[in-house]
């Protein structure tokens, strides 16, 4: 509780929110966040605050995983950059498995703040943040105006 922020690298999401559960770590997770302790991470350490979202962590497909709830949304990292997560995102909002979310690619970021968007980020102008969603029965993907930053 004496940290300044808690910064997840990737792997494999469903593994190390299980053994974080088993350990009681989502519990001081929980308090840290609660606290205003920053919660940052890229990939699985991206995915592991939304409620859930799509993940390489059970062999051999992507599937949903979910996530610690500290963002009531899904997440999907990797959006563009590998061709198959973008439409299994995108067909499990549309079916209502996993609710709208944020979608990153490789080199972009999102910025919250009491659960609530603040702002895309990116290293370039190829990398961007999307808001996924349905509209009137077919998937929204809306781009966010990103600030780029060097």
């Amino acid at each position: 509780m004496q940290m300044d922020a808690i910064i997840v690298g990737g792997g494999n999401a469903l593994n190390m929110i299980a053994i974080w559960k088993a350990q009681g770590i989502d519990t001081v997770i929980a308090k840290a966040y609660k606290k205003g302790i920053i919660l940052a991470g890229g990939s699985a350490g991206s995915l592991c605050w939304f409620t859930n979202g799509i993940s390489d962590s059970r062999p051999q497909k992507l599937s949903i995983v979910q996530g610690l709830v500290c963002i009531n949304a899904s997440h999907c990292t990797h959006f563009s950059g590998e061709k198959e997560r973008k439409p299994l995102y995108e067909s499990y909002i549309l079916r209502n498995e996993i609710s709208s979310g944020y979608a990153c690619d490789d080199l972009a970021g999102i910025l919250f703040q009491n659960e609530k968007f603040v702002k895309a980020v990116s290293l370039d102008k190829d990398n961007n943040v999307y808001y996924v969603s349905v509209n009137k029965g077919q998937i929204d993907e809306n781009k966010l105006d990103a600030e780029i930053i060097k």
